[in-house]
């Protein structure tokens, strides 16, 4: 009967094997398998099977079988042409190098793919102002505008900052953030009757003080002295200064003329003359003027500044020549007051009706401005433009309401518009006008609008005759 080796221990299986019995001897086998791809020999080695030889594969017609160790590859008979790869199913399929490959272009250029290839084009790219264009054409760099010849500050100082630069005004100068220029500083308006003790007149970046008939330049350039007029002989017979002007008077055996009642009595003072013996004196309007040290001249009062006003604690208080004006300030409906006389557009989704609040101006601000009637013409008046200037930008401004006689214009400029009085109004007045600015900036259109009321006061001359003789 046979002997079963594996059960008596007789057999020479050694560790991985495992022993199977049979008739008459024994063999020893693998315990675990060869895996896909493989198949075990009668010598308990894995050996590869050829599923290209065996055609256990899966290759289509198109393709052509390849063995590998342990499985095979399928081929495509034909190859594609450079520049594309073929899918599983043998289509030929364009490789794009600009996603592939890291940084298949130099700097400054774009990779554009291709059937097949690509192509390198440099960048285009726009700089705004301020800027300019590396030389790898990369992006965009300040420009140091502070070297650029002749200087774009007009012979100020220029600070260059990133992608624009501020010009350092000399004395008497203000930066213009609109025109990125210096503008004069008109110190006469802006200082009124602080600067020259009689006339002031602006120039070029200063201004000069001037006097009154009567009066001469101090060594100061800003006060005035006194003309001792008697030293020309201007009288026919006995002459006395007085400060500002002189004083004829008669010897005996003649008599005094009432200066007022001559011809050019109405200029000996600046509002209202009255003869006393042997002289006269001035006067003043009974409100809003005081009389000069010169006791011809009326100056303004300032009612707001002394306290000498009736308006109330609602309303504010704006001086004008002779008088002063008592304002209300309300923002209208859909607005809110961001600052003191200015107003801006609430948001419209939280409106009743947004449609129609689009369409109101996003800020309303409102301006005092008062000058005498005798004003020379043209005379600006009022600028208004946006608080920064973008490429591309499109201002329209127009006086909508308050000039129905035509007494101002506006005269566009590159970076907004100037109010201006074209022709004087024949005596004291009010104005209210409506000026709008409506900006398309990048597509969008926005309106803006300025209320400026406008008091126009009449003038008080300050021009002088004086005394004479007659015989009697």
């Amino acid at each position: 009967s046979d002997v079963n080796e594996c059960l008596t221990g007789n057999h020479n299986c050694i560790f991985g094997l495992f022993c199977i019995n049979t008739e008459g001897s024994f063999r020893c086998q693998r315990e675990t398998g060869c895996g896909t791809g493989y198949e075990l020999t009668d010598n308990n080695r894995c050996q590869d099977i050829d599923e290209c030889v065996l055609g256990s594969h899966n290759c289509g017609p198109e393709f052509s079988c390849t063995n590998t160790a342990g499985s095979f590859r399928c081929r495509p008979k034909e190859t594609c042409a450079p520049g594309h790869v073929q899918d599983a199913i043998g289509n030929c399929i364009d490789i794009n190098e600009c996603v592939v490959y890291t940084s298949p272009c130099p700097p400054g250029q774009t990779c554009i793919n291709s059937p097949g290839s690509f192509t390198c084009r440099r960048n285009t790219i726009t700089c705004g102002r301020g800027y300019h264009l590396t030389e790898d054409g990369a992006r965009c760099e300040g420009t140091d505008v502070t070297h650029v010849p002749g200087g774009v500050c007009g012979g100020h100082g220029c600070v260059n900052l990133i992608g624009s630069y501020r010009c350092e005004c000399r004395v008497g100068y203000v930066f213009n953030s609109i025109s990125k220029l210096c503008d004069d500083i008109n110190e006469c308006r802006h200082y009124p009757g602080t600067l020259c003790a009689h006339k002031c007149e602006n120039t070029d970046g200063s201004y000069r003080c001037s006097c009154t008939s009567g009066f001469k330049l101090a060594s100061d350039a800003r006060s005035c002295e006194d003309v001792n007029e008697c030293e020309t002989n201007p009288c026919g017979q006995e002459c006395a200064n007085v400060y500002g002007s002189y004083q004829c008077y008669c010897r005996r055996g003649y008599q005094d003329i009432d200066e007022c009642a001559l011809p050019t009595g109405g200029h000996v003072c600046s509002y209202r003359c009255a003869n006393a013996p042997g002289s006269f004196y001035c006067t003043c309007p009974t409100a809003g003027y005081t009389l000069a040290p010169n006791g011809r001249s009326c100056q303004d009062i300032d009612e707001c500044a002394t306290g000498g006003h009736t308006c109330s604690a609602s309303q504010s208080c704006f001086n004008v020549q002779g008088g002063f004006r008592c304002l209300s300030f309300e923002c209208p409906v859909n607005f809110r007051q961001a600052a003191p006389g200015r107003c801006e557009r609430v948001t419209c989704e939280f409106t009743r009706s947004p449609a129609s609040c689009s369409l109101l101006p996003l800020r309303i601000s409102h301006y005092n401005l008062t000058f005498p009637a005798d004003t020379p013409v043209p005379a600006d008046v009022f600028r208004m433009g946006p608080s920064n200037s973008v490429p591309g930008d499109q201002m329209d401004i127009s006086i909508a309401s308050g000039d129905e006689e035509g007494y101002f214009e506006v005269q566009p400029q590159t970076h907004g518009g100037v109010i201006s009085l074209r022709r004087a109004p024949a005596g004291p007045r009010d104005f209210l006008l409506t000026v709008e600015m409506r900006l398309v900036r990048y597509g969008r259109s926005h309106l803006y609008m300025a209320k400026i009321a406008v008091f126009v006061t009449p003038e008080i001359k300050n021009t002088f005759t004086f005394q004479s003789c007659s015989k009697m």
